[in-house]
């Protein structure tokens, strides 16, 4: 099999190829370390990254369909492997650490990542070519590859490019004119309502609505839906009654109550939807090993190019000699705090459990990838349910009775076995797309999951350094000393307050209780909908819509439907597909030149010591609706002139 894989008739993994691959990964990956810290969201990478190298390399010659594919691989994991800021920031809001030390942080994100990797390659010959899963991404980028390698014309070539371009530089102008204080950055207004007190607020931020536009109608109606049920009823609730001024009233009730709410709607919401794919996964899995015994009998050099995987005896064994590393990580974290008491016992059943959920984990997040993409999938639920999990382990040898130290080093301890398991969930979440791609544009799979390897690798050594540089310039809430500029790491909050709330005994378990009812009402009428061929009420999207504040998520909604808007003109167009995939691809520069602007700016702000040193005059009266228009015209713009590419 080893000697088969020798061969192929293109350019596929070659050394340019790579170098392309790792300069595209660390651009996104700080892109996305950014725009996950600030909104709690991260963005997927493979398109752009596959525009980018064909715009590159096809000024070298020689440059083929397959080798593009290598590159949008590898970039891939700054769509993905960024996500681990998700967890890794708790560890700096518990104040158990001050920054992050950079070999650990390595260590901890590509031993996650490789195994993720590693996890899901039994997972392709069922859940890719054996199923009719839709892949919506990977089929997308397989489509942009085609269009660069000429299957439909140079002219679809350019006019996507322009798109991403056009796209981020809308985006990055008006996040220069806010920093600069020409318009406003976000507008909040309290109010009293229902005998209690709310807000209405948003960020006018252009990569929202690219985000919106991606996640599609259905999930931007959840988050919709959620948030009138935060800030229409619960806050109003939670706050009635509460002294003190108006604006700390509301956002006091929203942090300490409606959060954890919150919180409980999205536990649920995750549990019905690994129940729903644990079936399916599982005989997936039987299928995989059957297939791959077959191909071991000897008749490996026959099999088809785009059939050959990395051998799996390979693979079970990088996946066992990953638990020697992992666990002298895990050692080396604990000792000097109160695990040392059961230390052997401890260590053991956190090694057992990073690998039993590392394979639950990775065929979840691969099915569910295949359902609705990666950049749409629930991985931060199966965060969730990591850090729950591990808690409540650790809860079975030290109880709840313990002083608040030996707490927080528990939290810790917790938060740093979740992250290892978070890096095989954004990673087996984006692998198989990736191979998806592979298999429309003919690639060799043992290749793309060797590329994949590399970019985790890539991405390891990126995400330390960043988040050092956005902890010293910004910080983050909830930590010791943050400022009022912090960025708001979400998710990152919402794990560590699990684990500390399993752990300390702090938990309110009412309000859980309470998130847990209305988790299970949007999963009936979920159901209900799905039954009827209504639609859906995706309950997770629901549930972030409850937990996140509404200026980080108002206008994913408002791009949601400015996104089925476009679609509809774009099925009655000459080419639905393109015009379609032209949507997507100004929705995508959007994000980036957000994102992008964001990681220049904290990288001034490290350099000129001030939080606002771009500011030439202070918003006023006119900011906010100043901002409004300019931000609305930004927007008409870009579709607009996205619509004229496509009619053209």
């Amino acid at each position: 099999m080893l000697r088969a894989m020798t061969h192929t008739p293109t350019r596929e993994l070659t050394l340019r190829g790579v170098l392309l691959g790792a300069a595209l990964t660390v651009i996104f990956t700080a892109a996305n370390v950014y725009l996950g810290l600030k909104v709690g969201l991260t963005f997927a990478t493979s398109i752009p990254a596959a525009v980018i190298s064909m715009a590159v390399l096809r000024q070298f010659s020689g440059a083929t369909i397959h080798e593009n594919n290598i590159v949008q691989t590898i970039a891939s994991a700054a769509g993905t492997l960024s996500a681990i800021i998700f967890v890794l920031p708790g560890l700096i809001m518990i104040g158990w650490w001050v920054d992050f030390p950079y070999w650990q942080s390595v260590a901890v994100i590509a031993l996650g990542g490789i195994l993720g990797v590693m996890y899901s390659v039994p997972l392709r010959r069922a859940l890719v070519t054996g199923t009719d899963l839709p892949y919506p991404e990977g089929v997308a980028a397989a489509e942009v590859l085609k269009v660069g390698a000429g299957v439909g014309g140079e002219a679809e070539n350019r006019k996507g490019l322009r798109a991403i371009v056009a796209g981020t530089g809308v985006s990055a102008g008006y996040t220069l004119l806010a920093k600069i204080g020409l318009v406003a950055e976000e507008f909040s207004r309290p109010f009293r309502f229902a005998g209690g007190a709310t807000a209405v607020s948003s960020s006018f931020t252009l990569s929202l609505i690219g985000v919106g536009h991606l996640v599609g109608l259905s999930v931007g109606v959840a988050m919709l839906i959620g948030m009138v049920v935060s800030w229409g009823a619960l806050v109003p609730m939670y706050s009635g009654g509460m002294p003190g001024d108006l604006g700390d009233v509301v956002s006091t009730a929203f942090r300490h109550k409606v959060r954890f709410i919150g919180a409980g709607t999205i536990g649920v919401a995750a549990v019905y939807t690994l129940l729903r794919v644990i079936g399916p996964i599982m005989r997936g899995v039987t299928g995989a090993i059957a297939a791959q015994r077959a191909r071991g009998t000897g008749q490996g050099d026959d099999l088809p190019l785009a059939e050959r995987d990395m051998p799996i005896t390979i693979v079970g064994a990088v996946i066992v000699a990953a638990m020697v590393p992992i666990g002298v990580l895990l050692a080396g974290f604990a000792r000097g705090g109160p695990i040392e008491t059961h230390f052997w016992p401890v260590l053991i059943a956190t090694v057992a459990f990073v690998l039993v959920i590392g394979v639950v984990i990775a065929s979840v997040c691969g099915y569910m990838a295949g359902l609705i993409g990666a950049s749409n999938s629930p991985v931060s639920g199966t965060g969730i349910l990591s850090a729950l999990g591990i808690s409540l382990l650790l809860a079975v040898f030290f109880g709840r009775d313990i002083d608040p130290d030996a707490t927080r080093a528990l939290v810790a301890f917790a938060l740093f076995v979740t992250a290892i398991v978070f890096g095989v969930a954004t990673i087996s979440n984006d692998n198989l797309q990736d191979l998806k791609t592979g298999e429309l544009v003919g690639a060799t799979p043992w290749r793309q999951q060797v590329a994949l390897v590399l970019g985790v690798v890539f991405g390891a050594l990126v995400i330390p350094p960043v988040l050092t540089m956005l902890n010293h310039t910004l910080g983050f809430q909830g930590a010791p000393g943050a400022g009022e500029h912090a960025l708001a790491a979400p998710q990152a909050a919402l794990i560590t307050a699990i684990a500390q709330g399993v752990l300390g005994g702090s938990l309110d378990w009412n309000l859980i209780a309470i998130g847990a009812g209305i988790g299970v009402v949007a999963i009936i009428i979920d159901e209900v909908l799905r039954a009827r061929g209504r639609g859906a009420l995706p309950p997770l999207a629901l549930g972030m819509g409850i937990y996140l504040p509404m200026g980080l998520t108002l206008l994913i909604p408002v791009g949601a439907f400015i996104g089925h808007a476009y679609d509809r003109w774009a099925r009655g167009a000459a080419d639905p597909a393109f015009a379609e995939r032209m949507g997507m691809l100004a929705a995508t520069g959007l994000i980036a030149g957000e994102s992008l602007f964001g990681v220049v700016f904290a990288g001034i702000a490290w350099g000129s010591g001030s939080p606002t040193p771009l500011m030439l005059m202070h918003e006023g009266w006119w900011s906010a609706p100043l901002g409004l228009g300019v931000f609305a015209a930004c927007v008409g713009w870009l579709y607009h002139a996205t619509r004229r590419a496509v009619a053209a």
